[in-house]
């Protein structure tokens, strides 16, 4: 049977999918809900919140991640970086995704990759869970309800969780596995009831299209000064560093929380939605992050709750550190209604840096830009991925590495090529450790990290006295209005000064080890730059 709205000449009969159960089109938020609730897939949390658990997967599985090696493919993808799957072990894994759904009900949503019309991608996506298809709802863009009428999907993506993949005949790792084919155009996901494969999977696809249309495909949040979409700032920054929740400042309109485009347009947000980590979130330090929680139709992932109250426990990590709820942009009061900006003024490159050994915030050359974009440095926060437990500092190039299916050097030539044709201001911002590394200093208060950004972004930060940083290179400033000056240098912030050196010196030598692997493929100024 099928239920919902649906361009006719578009139903999953076309595209060869057919023997399911009930198939639900395109069913917005309330009946989402009801389905959810309906199956026992969730529980109805205060205001309307969805509260879910994903089972044995909190998080992303990188390693079970692959792209179908096919030739029109072959000498663009980073093999180094992406797993290659054989054509016929993908087609044997769709025969029998397939072959499995047969009798199912699923849901399906089709939805906009991308805020500029001139650049979206239409993508459909067919779930086995009703609260997947109202995660991704949130998280995609959402077509107006006439346009479903005339929607002809550019890729599909079929998320099967209950599919146990078989890594002798699927050509795979594991029983999960997220497959990529760019010549049929499309995702399978199987194994896994981690919501945050849905929408990384299409981040994927935008960062190999959109390069070859001269768009810069980012990791990054962004918003823009009030009135000024001209005054347009991004974040980069991996899972944790702080994207969600520095983007989210209620003095600037906020353009979207996690993936942009940089086209010769401006920037462009690909998403609808915010997809935020809860753990230890307050409503004094994020307030308007953490009323979504108890908004209609958010989805709660993986948190502990009273089970008479509903209240949620923001501190209980037992399931998963990587606690996170997903919710439309528009549940932000300051949200931009375009999700489009102007070309970055500001980059900040945001790290959580377990060493404690890199400032508060630091201002970069062009080329010290490029050499920390292909660094990519911080941690990884617990819970982001299968087996992390505790910071792990980690070198993820682009400050995405899991998602970027091209050598790094084209996406750092794209953004070298952006920032000195619009030029972008570009700062260095560690929201890690301060007094010492992880286990004997503390997280950046983020008060501080606040008023630095405050004072990058308004431009005042420019006035004050800066000093060269004589690990980096960087220029790092000596005193802010409103921030500790004993903060803003590291070395200082430790009891042992010696210790402190000796930390650097390594974290230096982690740099250069891990830095050499771009040497060959980079300008003569960013290889001065990392020797910095």
């Amino acid at each position: 049977m099928t239920n919902g709205r649906v361009n006719p000449a578009h139903r999953l009969e076309d595209q060869g999918i057919s023997g399911l159960g009930n198939v639900y089109y395109n069913l917005i938020e309330p009946a989402l809900v009801e389905e959810a609730l309906k199956r026992g897939e969730g529980t109805l949390g205060k205001g309307g919140a969805l509260l879910v658990t994903t089972g044995t997967h909190t998080g992303r599985s990188p390693k079970d991640k692959f792209v179908v090696r096919t030739p029109s493919v072959e000498h663009s993808i980073w093999w180094e970086n992406n797993a290659p799957m054989t054509p016929e072990a993908f087609d044997v894994l769709h025969a029998d995704m397939l072959a499995h759904m047969k009798g199912r009900d699923y849901f399906v949503q089709d939805l906009f990759g991308g805020a500029d019309p001139a650049y979206r991608l239409d993508v459909r996506v067919i779930t086995e869970l009703a609260w997947h298809g109202l995660f991704i709802r949130h998280l995609l863009r959402r077509p107006a309800r006439d346009e479903l009428d005339g929607f002809a999907p550019d890729w599909t993506i079929i998320n099967c969780p209950s599919f146990t993949a078989d890594p002798t005949r699927h050509g795979c790792r594991s029983g999960t596995v997220i497959a990529l084919n760019f010549d049929r155009k499309m995702i399978l996901i199987g194994g896994t009831a981690y919501a945050g494969e849905n929408k990384k999977s299409v981040f994927t696809l935008l960062n190999y299209l959109l390069p070859e249309q001269g768009i810069m495909p980012m990791h990054c949040s962004a918003n823009h000064a009030p009135d000024s979409p001209d005054d347009t700032a991004v974040f980069f920054g991996l899972s944790g560093t702080g994207k969600t929740t520095l983007s989210a400042d209620p003095s600037r309109v906020l353009i979207g929380d996690d993936e942009h485009g940089w086209s010769d347009r401006g920037t462009f947000n690909f998403e609808g939605g915010c997809y935020a980590k809860t753990i230890n979130l307050s409503a004094e330090a994020e307030p308007e992050i953490f009323a979504t929680t108890e908004k209609f139709a958010t989805v709660v992932e993986n948190m502990v709750f009273d089970p008479e109250t509903k209240e949620l426990d923001f501190n209980d990590d037992s399931l998963t550190a990587n606690t996170r709820c997903a919710y439309p942009l528009e549940y932000i009061s300051n949200a931009s209604a375009t999700a489009l900006g102007g070309h970055p003024k500001n980059i900040i490159m945001l790290t959580c840096d377990a060493f404690g050994v890199l400032p508060p915030i630091a201002r970069l050359t062009p080329a010290q830009a490029m050499y920390h974009f292909l660094s990519g440095f911080t941690s990884k926060v617990a819970g982001t991925e299968r087996g992390v437990t505790e910071p792990e500092p980690t070198f993820s190039t682009c400050f995405g590495a899991p998602f970027m299916p091209r050598r790094p050097e084209a996406y750092g030539k794209l953004l070298q090529e952006k920032i000195a044709a619009h030029g972008a201001t570009c700062w260095l911002v560690n929201t890690g450790w301060t007094g010492g590394a992880y286990g004997t200093g503390s997280r950046m208060p983020i008060r501080a990290t606040r008023a630095l950004l405050t004072a990058a972004l308004d431009g005042s930060l420019n006035t004050v006295p800066f000093r060269k940083d004589p690990n980096f290179g960087f220029e790092v400033p000596v005193s802010v209005p409103g921030v500790e000056d004993g903060l803003l240098d590291p070395r200082g912030t430790w009891s042992d000064p010696a210790a402190y050196d000796a930390q650097a010196a390594k974290l230096v030598a982690m740099f250069a080890d891990n830095f050499a692997q771009y040497v060959p493929y980079i300008d003569e100024d960013v290889k001065a730059a990392a020797i910095g």
